[in-house]
């Protein structure tokens, strides 16, 4: 036996070393890396720790070795985040919510579940996406919302919401490359003690209907993965051009659904933006994937993103219970401090 679990140590510590080059490297996206970031954790980790027990029995060198490819899943293919509070003024607390409203019309005590983890955070701007069941001919808030919401400036266009404390005026939707037709986002601007932002809140093309045909039809099934890719790689350099002409601070949140390392969500920060939760955040923050086998969240695809003047004193992911997406949490700071 001993042969064959030193030949199993050396796979699988060459398997995470290939895979954190991969997701670390890869600038492209490249379909198939892009690919791999979807599937879920435990894929990945669980067979790393086996090894590592098995390699028990082996000497300190090999138990050594072993280690070390759970420690690389864990600290880099898993992309945890260690960020550190920032100093500044005019707190913003924030939340970025897919509160999936289709489903919870559904489901006995759905929007129940939503206003309690809305309420819960209690946060002073509010941007949700899926919430187009409410902006239906004759449909009317719920009860649950309507109260978990109160005291807010309400905005609906489309699939989006946005629940305000702070003023906001001039919202407009401009448009992004959809599936087939075109799509839009929500762009308004906030004003908090006297400072102007620009507020964006988007929801890009689901991964869904390409990681399905790649399951379901193998090989076969990557071409709608590569159109799959290719959609959302439109919508972010459409978002991305659009956000480049404007001249105040921005604040974009939503469901990107983009694992926080993929090259997409690169094109973004590079255009002088900060993920929130990499910036003040610790751990891990996954935020979909409880609603699926094996029913833990196990990616990070929700998102806000600040530009640099606006300071991030804390972010976190929220509860599992109201939606198949945890929202993102970040208590904000309007006036940031330089380092």
């Amino acid at each position: 036996m001993r042969p064959l679990l030193r030949a199993a140590v050396v796979v699988s510590l060459l398997a995470a070393v290939g895979l954190s080059l991969a997701f670390t490297l890869d600038r492209g996206p490249n379909a198939w890396i892009e690919l791999l970031r979807y599937v879920p954790y435990p894929a990945w980790l669980a067979p790393a720790l086996a090894v590592f027990l098995a390699a028990w029995a082996l000497g300190w060198r090999w138990r050594l070795a072993a280690a070390l490819s759970p420690l690389l899943i864990a600290g880099v293919v898993m992309d945890p985040a260690w960020g550190e509070p920032d100093n500044g003024s005019g707190r913003l607390r924030m939340m970025t919510y897919n509160i999936k409203s289709y489903l919870a019309e559904e489901q006995a005590g759905g929007f129940d579940r939503l206003g309690q983890e809305i309420a819960r955070h209690d946060a002073d701007l509010i941007v949700m996406q899926d919430a187009d069941e409410f902006n239906k001919p004759g449909a009317r808030l719920p009860a649950p919302l309507q109260a978990a919401l109160q005291g807010r400036q309400l905005v609906q266009r489309g699939e989006y919401m946005i629940a305000s404390r702070v003023p906001l005026r001039d919202c407009r939707t401009p448009p992004m490359p959809g599936k087939r037709s075109a799509d839009h986002y929500l762009r308004c601007v906030i004003t908090v003690e006297g400072r102007e932002i620009d507020l964006v809140t988007l929801h890009l093309f689901s991964p869904r209907s390409g990681l399905n045909a790649v399951r379901h039809d193998r090989l076969a099934g990557l071409d709608e993965w590569q159109f799959n890719l290719d959609v959302r790689r439109n919508q972010v350099r459409a978002v991305v051009a659009d956000l480049a002409r404007q001249p105040r601070p921005l604040i974009v949140a939503g469901d990107f659904n983009l694992p926080q390392a993929s090259p997409l969500m690169r094109q973004l920060l590079d255009a002088g933006l900060r993920d929130a939760f990499s910036s003040a955040g610790r751990g891990y923050g996954f935020t979909h994937g409880h609603s699926l086998r094996p029913y833990i969240s196990f990616l990070r695809i929700d998102h806000i993103l600040v530009s640099p003047d606006i300071g991030v004193r804390e972010a976190f992911a929220g509860g599992s219970e109201g939606s198949a997406h945890r929202p993102v949490i970040a208590d904000l700071l309007v006036q940031r401090l330089a380092d």
